[in-house]
């Protein structure tokens, strides 16, 4: 580490005021604040010297996504051989390498898309790089399908970073998630790209297979397919069709544990997701009008990105709610609405996606209610 921060300090004349390159500069120290921890502190009023800062706090995050991503590179290899090609025994690091190389532009064009993004907008406002698109970059190819064009990825990442946030003020001042931005942009912009059965499974142009149905366990079930109870524990693993990173109950835990470990995801909400869409299958059980009624009610948690989302998308700090109530309220409403989408639109089972956006909006209002309330109470104390 010495080596870079000499690098950095032979360099850093050329980035301050005076320097040729003046107008990087919020680029230059958006890579010196990733590699190490800054100095800045306020120029007046209180502030606060911690070695955890925003990049540090979303290395985390990036971290507790990694089982899921790595999970998810092994199952398109998986999936691709093993189910699409009908190859038995394909050895783990061929899947592995496989689902790698198909992943791997996915990530590069994300991240080289939005931090470009990044960078054009902090140097023309003269701020700093905004934090935030390290999770961003890696979340928007993980709940992509696997066959997605490169363009349309990019079109989303450009739609997602410009509108969803940087209209806004950035990183901080979004009202959306800029990850599900992306997903929703694609979803009604180019839906035949985020459904059908092709789209989740990678053949590849050279090959002779002739019919072959990758369609979701979400899909087959709104599509009429009775629900299969052995296969309960490829659900949880992990090895059906699904977006990238979502099939694997069992990985994303990890990554919540993590999460939950670090203090940096809110216990609050991931559990409240989780009992909102709990109990919400609970009562479509005592309907049981099709498959995804007559579902059991845990299944519901472990199919498509109803985990990823809980723990992942939900638990956002810019667009969750901000207080401890509005935490738990916020989080059974994501549950309650992503199963109800869920079953009453068998055209699009997956319904976390929806349920999130439309809660992010609606966050503010139930913090609103929840500290006009306490200030109420408060109130009413302190006159009895």
């Amino acid at each position: 580490m010495r080596l870079f921060r000499k690098i950095l300090n032979s360099v850093k004349p050329h980035f301050l005021e005076g320097g040729k390159l003046e107008k990087m500069y919020p680029a230059y120290d958006a890579f010196e604040t990733f590699l190490f921890v800054p100095d800045h502190t306020t120029k007046s009023g209180s502030h606060i010297r911690d070695s955890i800062d925003l990049k540090r706090t979303m290395i985390t995050v990036v971290i507790a996504l990694l089982p899921a991503l790595f999970f998810g590179m092994w199952n398109i290899g998986y999936q691709h051989y093993e189910i699409a090609l009908g190859i038995k025994d394909t050895p783990l690091l061929d899947s592995f390498m496989f689902g790698f190389w198909k992943m791997l532009p996915m990530i590069l064009v994300s991240y080289g898309v939005g931090l470009g993004i990044e960078f054009a907008f902090a140097s023309f406002r003269g701020h700093q790089v905004n934090e935030g698109y390290l999770v961003t970059g890696l979340l928007i190819p993980m709940i992509m399908p696997i066959n997605v064009p490169l363009w349309m990825l990019a079109v989303s990442v450009v739609f997602a970073v410009v509108i969803g946030k940087e209209v806004f003020g950035g990183t901080g001042m979004n009202i959306l998630n800029p990850a599900l931005t992306a997903r929703a942009f694609l979803f009604f912009a180019y839906p035949s790209w985020m459904s059908g059965d092709k789209v989740w499974t990678y053949i590849g142009g050279d090959s002779t297979v002739d019919s072959f149905s990758g369609a979701t366990p979400l899909a087959d079930l709104a599509a009429g397919v009775e629900y299969n109870s052995s296969l309960i524990g490829s659900y949880f693993n992990g090895t059906i069709a699904g977006s990238v990173a979502e099939t694997s109950t069992f990985a994303i835990l990890i990554g919540a544990a993590i999460l939950l470990f670090t203090g940096i995801g809110s216990w609050r909400t991931i559990l409240s997701v989780f009992a909102g869409g709990y109990i919400m299958g609970l009562l479509f059980n005592l309907w049981g009008l099709n498959e995804l009624m007559n579902l059991p009610s845990h299944l519901h948690l472990i199919l498509g990105g109803f985990a990823f989302g809980a723990v992942f998308m939900a638990t956002d700090p810019v667009t969750a709610s901000q207080t401890n109530k509005g935490k738990i309220i916020v989080g059974l409403l994501i549950g309650v609405f992503a199963i109800l989408i869920r079953v009453f639109n068998p055209a699009y089972p997956e319904g976390m996606m929806l349920a999130i956006l439309l809660m992010n909006v609606f966050a503010p209002l139930v913090d609103h209610y929840v500290i006009e309330g306490n200030i109420k109470r408060r109130l009413k104390r302190s006159k009895g």
